[in-house]
């Protein structure tokens, strides 16, 4: 299993272990980290030769919200500020330093609703990037989000199943995403010795199913083209990792 996904299941079972008594409302741990890398990925800004994404995130709460978990704000900054820190790894982001993560309250938000606002931060000792992003909106997510999803990202992570066809069998992605690789670890192990042991992955964003490269050693290919970092996948699509083929399809 992934590191990230780890990260994932850390987070959801503090929910049902030491927050349980804690996050009763309806905002929820596990909710806030994936908001978190969300705001990361749509922040995002490129230099010449990298792409930088915030590296502070303020977290807005309702006070009964805030009340309900301050006890724990410690442990569950720490949680996500690793989440994050993991999640910029993987999308090969530029960070000026390690995700800080602080609280607030705000009385005119709702229980079960929370802001969030991004900015970057230059440290004392670096040095500034270029086009130094200002801090950012503040975007409000609350439950009725939740249940309005995007009607694509519904279709596709509750009614079809993703599959990947590889060597006669059909492998099912989750919806944490799928990792292709030499590795025994990868969800998808390919015996091949042109390929990475971690070598690319499957995995649902934003309503559709991304194909990315982990940084491998010969590179991704999808329908016959070399990819840069991630791309869109279809039904029928042809991936191709060293001298294999896996074909991604929808069921």
């Amino acid at each position: 299993m992934s590191v990230l996904r780890n990260l994932e299941s850390k987070i959801a079972g503090a929910v049902e272990g030491t927050f349980s008594r804690v996050f009763r409302s309806e905002v929820r741990p596990v909710e806030i980290a994936r908001k978190l890398a969300r705001e990361m990925e749509e922040h995002q800004y490129n230099s010449l030769s990298k792409t930088y994404v915030p590296n502070e995130y303020r977290v807005y709460l309702s006070p009964r919200d805030r009340e309900r978990f301050l006890d724990y704000e410690d442990a569950l900054v720490g949680e996500l500020s690793a989440y994050l820190l993991e999640h910029a790894r993987r999308e090969r982001f530029a960070l000026l330093s390690s995700p800080l993560i602080e609280f607030d309250t705000d009385a005119r938000l709702g229980l079960g609703q929370f802001g969030i606002a991004t900015r970057v931060v230059e440290p004392d000792d670096l040095p500034a990037p270029p086009q130094r992003q200002e801090a950012g909106n503040t975007m409000v997510f609350s439950s009725a989000q939740r249940v309005a999803e995007p009607l694509a990202q519904v279709a596709t992570l509750r009614n079809q199943r993703a599959l990947l066809l590889y060597n006669g069998r059909r492998l099912v992605v989750g919806p944490g995403g799928s990792v292709i690789g030499r590795s025994r670890d990868c969800d998808v192990v390919v015996d091949d010795a042109n390929v990475s042991r971690r070598h690319a992955e499957v995995r649902p964003r934003g309503g559709a199913w991304v194909l990315t490269d982990l940084g491998s050693t010969n590179g991704t290919r999808l329908r016959g083209r070399r990819i840069e970092r991630s791309e869109v996948v279809q039904p029928g699509d042809e991936i191709e990792v060293g001298s294999s083929l896996i074909t991604f399809d929808l069921d």
